[in-house]
Formats: C-alpha cells, structure tokens, sequence
C-alpha cells in the first residue's frame, strides 16, 4: 500500500508583517555611539566657544567715544577701608564749605 503522509504546506504569514529587515548603520557609515559622540563633541565645543566670547565681552574695555579725551586713573589705590577725597578741580567748585571741611579731617562725608 501507498498509504504515504505528507504534510500541509505551512500557512502564509499574517497580513501586516514582513520579512525582518536588515539594519543599516545611522548616518551612512557612521554607527549610533559614533553619531552621538561627534554630536556631545560639538555641543561641548559650541558650549566653550560661547563661554570664551562671553567672558572676553564682559572684561573688555570699552573704547572713549571720539572726542572725548580719556582720564587716566592715579596709579597709587589707596589701602582698603581708608577715604581719599576727591582733589579735582571741577568737583571741588562744586563742594560745600562742610563737605570740604569733613574730606580735610579725613572722614567720609555726610554732608551734600
């Protein structure tokens, strides 16, 4: 006798699904740690880059308007805590008798 068993043939896969697909690398050859790596490298330099222009703006010395001259600071500072009245000509016509009276006693004045 033939009496022969063959299988069924298996059934088709359910609809929606397809064949797994094969990964392909990010960024054309470059792999996911790499993509991440070059971008925290150009944040980190972007990121020092800002902070250098920053800092050099905010230390930098703005430059006298044209025409009008610049005034040079004394060179001697004097110790912390000590009054150094101001000798100036142009603030000294403008100064009280009591003003000038308490920058002579070497006080810091109260008086307008």
């Amino acid at each position: 006798m033939d009496d022969q068993f063959t299988p069924p043939p298996p059934p088709p896969p359910p609809p929606g699904l397809s064949a797994p697909r094969q990964k392909t690398p990010l960024f054309g050859s470059f792999g996911r740690r790499a993509a991440v790596g070059a971008t925290a490298i150009g944040l980190m330099s972007g990121a020092f880059a800002g902070g250098f222009i920053v800092t050099h703006a905010a230390t930098s010395s703005a430059s006298p308007s044209s025409g009008a001259s610049a005034t040079t600071p004394s060179t001697t500072t004097p110790a912390a805590g000590t009054f150094v009245p101001n000798e100036d000509p142009t603030h000294e016509a403008g100064e009280s008798a009591a003003r000038e009276a308490q920058e002579n006693a070497g006080q810091m004045p109260t008086v307008p």
